[in-house]
This record gives structure tokens, C-alpha cells and sequence, in this order.
């Protein structure tokens, strides 16, 4: 779901915040790869905010 989510063409800031609730409820906080994928999601946010 994650994927499918990044994957589409228009990333809006409502796809950025179901790609963020998805990984709280899916992911523990203290989880690796929760923080890896937010950190990711705050790349790919402000690459869309400069384009």
C-alpha cells in the first residue's frame, strides 16, 4: 500500500498524510524502518515542493 501510494504520479499533500498514518498504525515507533520511510517521505515532500 505504501508503494502504491509514492508510486503515483501526483503526490499531493493527502498522499503524503496516508503514506504517514499508514506507517504509524503498521509500524512501531522505535521501528528502523518507520524512521527510514519517514525520512524518505520528507525527501520526496520537498522535492515536490520545489517542483
Amino acid at each position: 500500500m505504501f508503494r502504491e501510494l509514492m508510486n503515483t504520479s501526483e503526490r499531493t499533500e493527502e498522499v503524503f498524510e496516508k503514506a504517514e498514518e499508514l506507517l504509524e498504525v503498521e509500524l512501531r515507533p522505535e521501528s528502523p524502518l518507520r524512521h527510514r520511510l519517514n525520512v524518505e517521505l520528507e525527501e520526496l515532500r520537498s522535492l515536490e515542493i520545489k517542483s
